[in-house]
This record gives structure tokens, sequence and C-alpha cells, in this order.
């Protein structure tokens, strides 16, 4: 835990000991009364956390802001849905990237009993992205979007990018370029890259029209055939080291 983060109403009320901050602020950190702790607002500033009591089976601490928290990357992922234990470590991982937003989309060739999966209602999927949050040691959390086709996930994507982004769909079949070809020229200031890959089966040729139709260029990683949270992860770190974000 290189950051304990709090929501705005946490950070002024005490925290208890049994809550997973606090056993790790206690049991692994071994702070006592005086030390201090990094903290951060979600979605806000970063700090120190100076702890004043220890009683009662809480942690009492003052809470001083300082930096604002590193901001999203310009990069918007969208995966089609893969199996829960693969969704759980590829949104940790790319949440501690810094991407912006996740759009997990239902596919063609999808397994279409993962969409049925309880890790979004019952918030186990937020925990993962603020888990990578915290693992980066800063407070944006990666926005999480769930659609049931491509075309809707497209659409929405479209608004959220706004008219300045590039479009890039990961495909080991047929592609017509290298990731890294794909930034070969400089792109505008201010430009978010959407980055697409598919379900564990892969794209079908009706959803590749369909990327194409909407502007996405299809982009290759090698002859492997990757699982999709491994392409994700890769992808996400090929598309930022790039773009100059990684330095």
């Amino acid at each position: 835990m290189n950051i304990a983060l709090f929501t705005e109403s946490e950070i002024n009320s005490p925290l208890s000991i049994k809550d997973e901050r606090g056993e790790h602020i206690v049991k692994v950190l071994h702070k006592k009364e005086g030390d201090t702790f990094k903290a951060g607002i979600v979605g806000g500033m970063v700090g120190t956390a100076t702890i004043t009591k220890i009683e009662n089976n809480e942690i009492r601490f003052s809470f001083n802001p300082e930096t604002p928290g590193l901001v999203p990357q310009p990069l918007i992922m969208i995966i089609g849905f893969p199996r829960p234990i693969q969704l759980k470590r590829l949104l940790r991982d790319i949440a501690a990237l810094g991407v912006k937003e996740v759009h997990l989309t239902g596919t063609e060739l999808g397994e279409k009993s993962y969409m049925q999966s309880n890790l979004v209602e019952h918030g186990t999927a937020y925990k993962m992205l603020l888990d990578g949050t915290v693992q980066a040691g800063t407070t944006s959390v990666p926005e999480l979007f769930l659609h049931q086709t491509l075309t809707e996930c497209i659409d929405s994507v479209k608004k959220s990018a706004g008219e300045n982004f590039q479009a890039l769909a990961l495909d080991n079949i047929n592609p017509k370029c290298s990731l890294v070809e794909a930034f070969q020229e400089d792109l505008p200031e201010g430009t978010i890259t959407v980055a697409a890959i598919g379900s564990e089966r892969g794209w079908t040729d009706r959803e590749r029209k369909m990327l194409e139709d909407f502007g996405f260029v299809r982009c290759g990683m090698g002859k492997r055939i990757m699982r999709t949270e491994t392409a994700a992860t890769v992808s996400a770190s090929v598309i930022l080291a790039e773009r100059g974000l990684l330095c």
C-alpha cells in the first residue's frame, strides 16, 4: 500500500483498525501516535496524515493536503469481457498504469456468462481499480463502464474521447501495422488514444469491419497469441511508452 486513499467524508473521520487501511498502517507499517503516513483523497489531493490518537480500535489522524494527484493518462481502453479471474488482475494492473477509462463490452465471440459476473455489482471491480491506484501511489481511479455490445461501447467512447482521439484495435489476424508503427508520427497535443482489445477468442470479421468503419486502425503485437489481460497490460505499456508518458 503506497498510499492510503480516503473519500472526502472519510478523510475527517476516525479509521477503524479492522479496516484494511488501518490494519496496514498499524500492523505492517508499525505506525504509532505522532507518526505520519502518505494519504490522499480519491480523485483529489495527495498529502501527509499525522496520527493524533490510537484508541478504542480507531486511528484518529489529521490530513495535510500537499500536491494534486497524478492526472489520468490520455488512454481509454475497450476490453472484451474476460473471465472474472483475469478481469481482477487486468483492472488492477491497468489502473496502476494510469488508464483514464475502462470500457468492458460484450463481443460476438466472448463468453456470455462472463458478463453475468457479480464483480461489478459487489464492488470487486472497483476495489481492483482502487488497488491499482494505491499501488501507483496516486489518487485518480479509472472510470469503469459496462456495455452489452461493441456498437454501444464505441458510441459511448466516442462521446467520452471527444473529437481529438487516436483509435487503435489490437488484432493478431492480418493487422495493418504493428502497434509501435502506429506512433511514427507525433500526435497533436491533447490527443486521447483509444485502444480496443477483443475477448479471449478475438474479433469476428464483422467486428473488424465495424471497428474500421469507426476509424480504428488494426495493430498487431507480434505473432504470439496473448491472454486478454496480458494484451491489455502490454498494449497499455507500449502506448504510454511510445507517447513518452513513462519517462
